[in-house]
């Protein structure tokens, strides 16, 4: 990749997650006020201060990258190098002491995500991926199942508000049906579960490319299939998400589609 080190990024990305860690941790501990953002979200001095030491440890390792975070905003200016940021993505779980919410950090190389990591201290997961380099958790390569058939399938879903408004809303109900097992893991957990074989397919309708940009080249480099529910390549306006196994994305996608045309 020209001009790119992706070990050296990986390795800046890491340890920006696990300076972001540090920080949330200790507000766990302790505790933080709520603010409500302009659109009725929640944000906490912990949001805040982890971005900051996200960006503090990205913007020296690689300078002529520009910062797209949640809390600061997206850097001024056109960039071949976008580092894509949420520095506590999860806050209402992080208020309310569940320990479903994480850390996001990937990186886009003209238009295309190359590298994401996704780190969950309280939770105690993190995991990271490079292009062509693979998948890792807990210092082992991981891949996504081998499933191919829905009748053996477990789903998971996360948002899916908008969902229940659109003519796909019946079709999610019968790929349930079909299936071996429904869960509503959510959040990073489910694309963690997907990446290294413990799900087959994730269906979410409600998200920021923020939220999803790391663990779509996690599951990507395990093998996965990860698009919008439109079948389409993430960009930074991307609001779905439909990844699973190959065959198992396939048939989802395919029944999708199939819904919208009745």
């Amino acid at each position: 990749m020209s001009g790119l080190n992706l070990s050296q990024a990986l390795d800046a990305a890491r340890e920006a997650a696990q300076a972001a860690a540090e920080v949330l941790r200790h507000y766990w501990k302790r505790g933080v006020e709520v603010e409500l953002k302009s659109d009725d979200t929640p944000v906490t001095v912990a949001d805040r201060e982890a971005e900051l030491a996200i960006r503090k440890v990205l913007q020296q390792a690689l300078p002529e990258a520009a910062v797209y975070g949640e809390e600061f905003g997206r850097d001024d200016g056109v960039h071949e190098l976008l580092w894509m940021v949420d520095p506590l993505d999860g806050t209402k779980s992080f208020v309310r002491r569940t320990p479903f919410f994480s850390t996001q950090i990937a990186l886009m190389h003209h238009g295309e995500l190359v590298l994401g990591v996704s780190s969950a201290p309280i939770y105690g997961e993190t995991m990271w991926a490079s292009k062509g380099a693979g998948s890792w958790f807990e210092g082992e390569r991981v891949r996504v199942a081998a499933t191919t058939e829905l009748a053996q399938a477990s789903i998971s879903t996360g948002n899916v508000k908008s969902l229940t408004a659109d003519a796909r809303w019946a079709e999610l109900g019968a790929l349930i049906r079909d299936s071996n097992r429904i869960r509503g893991y959510g959040d990073f957990c489910h694309y963690h579960l997907l990446a290294r074989g413990g799900l087959d397919l994730v269906l979410e309708s409600d998200v920021s490319i923020l939220d999803v940009a790391a663990l779509a080249v996690i599951v990507r480099e395990a093998g996965g299939v990860f698009t919008d529910l439109d079948g389409q390549a993430l960009t930074l306006d991307s609001r779905s998400v439909l990844a699973g196994t190959p065959a198992l994305h396939q048939l989802a996608l395919a029944r999708l589609r199939q819904a919208l045309k009745r």
